[in-house]
């Protein structure tokens, strides 16, 4: 056999054998928080769409609200999402739905909060309706065969759970341990393949919450890690070299805990230009710099920390919101201004964007 020969055939099984780095990135794991999109009419959604896939979003996460979906006990009213989850698939464009906020007859109500619902099993059963109407066999595609089928396949639980206002005052890792295992094996046992992704964790310093490293401890001492297949960081930082040693502490003490194979997904993540005084308020320029290194150490680190993606916090700024009205940083993280005009921030996170891709 000749070298060349030799050579030829080697190829095909080295390129087989190339580490997983090297794969192509998912469509799906650049994404942005865009309430904007979800508000919208049917114009707005469609050009919003394809401006955010022209700069490489391949999915949005987005809070599907179960009080206003479970409007009365068992009954299930979609439609409002319906027209919103056939517009992203037409762009092509993935979700990854927040289970969140039960109907006031399924959980107590605390002055200022949300509370998780009196019952695991009256969410996993909103959870298995999700599955029917979205999953791989759901009956919106079923009556859109026109529309490219873009199921649900991941399901993000709850939201926050270590921060009181998001759990009626007093935080729990066993509680939400719980919520996970019950939800999300409905889920599985519904929608076999599916991905459980925990609710996103913050790092955050408000007063009563529980601190995320000890959060995430409590929640695998509870036998989360059979609960969830990926888990989710809120990973607001003050630049990339904090974010960077926030992943690495996070995937240290997913290994210590021998959970190695789950992934983390970072489901929020962003900056402002202006609004009232923040660690996170950093300037138009500061914002696009941040975007942009953050981004590439993203891409840098991606197989080192397993990061099944990232998703930016948030595509426009927004108004202030009932009921108080009060400006929040979280108000000024947007790529564009709220008269749509572009930031410096677009354009960087559009340059790291398609990098990642």
């Amino acid at each position: 056999m000749t070298r060349i020969l030799r050579f030829l055939l080697l190829v095909p099984l080295a390129l087989a054998l190339a580490p997983a780095a090297q794969a192509a990135t998912p469509r799906d794991f650049v994404g942005m928080t865009s309430e904007d999109v979800f508000a919208g009419d049917a114009a707005y959604r469609a050009s919003t769409l394809s401006a955010q896939r022209g700069v490489g979003v391949g999915l949005l996460r987005q809070t599907f609200d179960w009080s206003l979906i479970e409007t009365a006990r068992g009954q299930y009213d979609f439609a409002r999402y319906d027209s919103y989850v056939l517009a992203t698939a037409s762009a092509r464009i993935k979700i990854l739905p927040i289970l969140f906020n039960a109907p006031r007859f399924r959980a107590p109500r605390r002055s200022g909060t949300t509370c998780p619902p009196s019952s695991n099993a009256s969410m996993a059963a909103f959870a298995r309706a999700m599955v029917r109407r979205y999953g791989p066999r759901g009956t919106l595609w079923r009556e859109n065969p026109g529309v490219p089928k873009t199921p649900i396949v991941s399901y993000q639980i709850w939201n926050e759970p270590l921060l009181r206002q998001y759990w009626c005052n007093k935080p729990n890792a066993k509680q939400y341990a719980a919520m996970l295992k019950t939800v999300g094996g409905a889920i599985k046992r519904a929608q076999g393949g599916a991905e459980i992704v925990t609710a996103g964790l913050p790092p955050s310093k408000l007063s009563g919450a529980i601190a995320l490293r000890k959060y995430i401890r409590q929640l695998y001492s509870a036998g989360g890690k059979r609960a969830f297949d990926t888990l989710a960081i809120n990973s607001y930082a003050q630049g990339s070299a904090q974010l960077g040693r926030l992943l690495d502490a996070v995937r240290a003490l997913m290994n210590e805990r021998g959970d190695r194979r789950a992934k983390i997904w970072i489901t929020e993540l962003g900056w402002g230009d202006r609004g009232p005084r923040n660690r996170f308020i950093v300037g138009a320029k500061g914002q696009a710099s941040r975007i942009s290194q953050s981004l590439a150490l993203v891409d840098k680190r991606k197989s080192r920390y397993k990061l099944r993606g990232v998703v930016y916090f948030s595509w426009r700024d927004g108004r202030p919101y009932a009921p108080s009205f009060k400006d929040l940083w979280g108000l000024h993280t947007g790529l564009l201004r709220l008269d749509g005009s572009p930031k410096p921030a677009f354009n960087a996170f559009r340059r790291a964007a398609r990098k990642l891709r």
